[in-house]
């Protein structure tokens, strides 16, 4: 993860507080290229619905993870998390937590959590 791509992360999270932040992380294999900040259209403290315009969605062709910030838990994926997983099960799934800044990356299949490195 390079460091200017964590801190987009973490720039993009502080600055959507009181609200969960979400994004797209750009992969080329298992390296990470480009943040793609989104908008959470729950606009809420405890869960995202990542919301990016079709037309820049459909102009990525590269592999994406899901992004998203917890305000004051840790970076681990949360019950709410593990139900509304969808269309990221089994993908990279990042989280960032702005009380900490600290960033984790998760793998969720079938209700369950598997860490991943980050480096």
């Amino acid at each position: 993860m390079p460091a200017a791509i964590r801190e987009a992360i973490a720039a993009h999270a502080r600055a959507e507080t009181p609200n969960e932040s979400c994004g797209l992380l750009l992969l080329d294999g298992d390296r990470g290229i480009e943040y793609v900040p989104a908008v959470n259209k729950a606009a809420s403290p405890y869960r995202f619905e990542l919301y990016l315009d079709p037309v820049r969605w459909s102009e990525i062709e590269l592999d994406q993870a899901v992004v998203h910030s917890h305000l004051s838990s840790p970076p681990r994926p949360s019950r709410t998390d593990v139900e509304n997983i969808g269309q990221w099960e089994g993908l990279p799934y990042l989280i960032y937590a702005v009380r900490t800044d600290d960033l984790a990356a998760w793998t969720i299949t079938g209700g369950e959590i598997e860490p991943l490195e980050l480096s």
